[in-house]
């Protein structure tokens, strides 16, 4: 199956996508909320799988085995080129552009797995997991324009928080990814979530946004 994301204003570029790379509490505020100290807690990340990726006006199929799902609104960072070990200095160079996310999280199944000493990938990687809207093409430089991530659900907002309070900025994240695996041209990075997760229900609208940016996330809860 191919899995990709439109680019804007290019109708026939799409942005094939390879790794779904995850950044874990990356906001002082939501790592506090889930009981976490940041400043003692070096980043760290996870992966999800291709198939979870959504693209944007999907539905959002609440899993089955799951009676707790929250979002996790967050910034997304789409690599233009491959590398390993990029210096923080040289960091930007590998941005292609950017979108909005959501990181939809099994809370319960997570907190069991923990509980247990096992892997929460389950909680993490289920099909769908990772909705996001279309590649904005642009620098850092560009992304600069825009202002905080938004999200409403059924039109009350319930999350909301700016980019550039990230724990570990964009360039740092690139640079410490890179230091483990292979960054390559598809690849996203979902940055991590700001305060104010919570849980989603059946018939839930989402919409999910950045200030000043053109595409807004909109997902529909269904059965």
């Amino acid at each position: 199956m191919n899995y990709s994301l439109p680019i804007l204003g290019e109708e026939d570029n799409d942005f094939a996508v390879h790794k779904i790379i995850c950044i874990g509490r990356n906001y002082a505020e939501h790592a506090r909320e889930m009981g976490h100290d940041p400043e003692r807690e070096p980043p760290f990340f996870f992966f999800k799988p291709q198939s979870a990726l959504a693209q944007n006006n999907s539905a959002f199929i609440y899993p089955h085995f799951s009676r707790q799902v929250e979002h996790e609104l967050e910034l997304v960072i789409a690599i233009g080129k491959s590398g390993t070990q990029i210096p923080v200095a040289n960091a930007a160079d590998y941005v292609l552009g950017f979108a909005v996310g959501l990181d939809m999280t099994c809370r319960d199944i997570q907190k069991e797995a923990k509980n247990m000493g096992r892997p929460w990938e389950l909680a993490k990687g289920f099909d769908g997991s990772a909705p996001c809207t279309a590649i904005q093409r642009g620098s850092l430089q560009d992304l600069a324009q825009y202002g905080d991530l938004v999200l409403t659900r059924n039109g009350e907002e319930v999350q909301r928080g700016n980019w550039r309070d990230m724990v570990w900025p964009i360039p740092e994240l690139i640079a410490e990814v890179s230091r483990y695996i292979k960054l390559e041209a598809g690849d996203l990075i979902f940055t991590g979530t700001p305060a104010g997760v919570g849980p989603v229900a059946i018939g839930d609208k989402l919409e999910a946004s950045l200030e000043g940016f053109s595409q807004q996330l909109t997902l529909k809860v269904a059965k």
